[in-house]
């Protein structure tokens, strides 16, 4: 009986450090984690809509961003969307730029955890090209062309069916509910 006592109170000790130092790591981190998340999210918006201005966008409830011509605000040339759609084995969050008619002018992978080899391809840039080929396939293209081939202009990746779907799907239902 002393022997389960003495070897339960080491464990709740070792438990108890434990916590503490992951809670430590957590607080110490966390500042960083964020700021690192901000530049991502920068970024992306830089690469969805690449003629916007940073000082000339204005972030509205929904999370979406009116990008205008100038800081002063008077002519909107477009707007940067988020999208979400499941994918095989995780959210795919994607960042979408579009003029004021729907159609594309960029478009980000902003997270995403699915399968490498696989769904992740959605990421995967070709030897010699600068962006990532799927991605690419986004641009010009309205809501109304947003479906996998044979239906729409959109090749889906070899294996990973789901996920192009996923991205593919979220985007242009993104596009749709904001221009309602």
């Amino acid at each position: 009986m002393k022997n389960i006592l003495k070897l339960g109170a080491i464990l709740l000790v070792v438990t108890a450090v434990a916590s503490a130092l992951l809670a430590f790591v957590n607080k110490t981190t966390l500042p960083f984690i964020i700021e690192q998340e901000r530049i991502e999210e920068q970024n992306a918006l830089a690469e969805a809509l690449p003629s916007a201005n940073r000082e000339a966008l204005e972030k509205q409830s929904d999370g979406s961003y009116i990008a205008f011509a100038s800081p002063e605000k008077k002519r909107i040339i477009g707007y940067i969307l988020f999208a979400k759609g499941n994918g095989y084995s995780s959210v795919i969050q994607t960042v979408v730029g579009i003029d004021t008619t729907g159609k594309i002018l960029g478009i980000k992978i902003l997270k995403e955890a699915e399968t490498p080899g696989l769904g992740t391809k959605v990421e995967e840039v070709r030897y010699g090209d600068p962006k990532p080929w799927f991605q690419q396939q986004f641009i010009n293209l309205t809501p109304e062309q947003l479906n996998l081939k044979p239906q729409g202009e959109i090749t889906a990746i070899t294996g990973a069916t789901i996920s192009s779907r996923a991205v593919t799907n979220s985007v242009k239902e993104s596009i749709k509910k904001l221009l309602q």
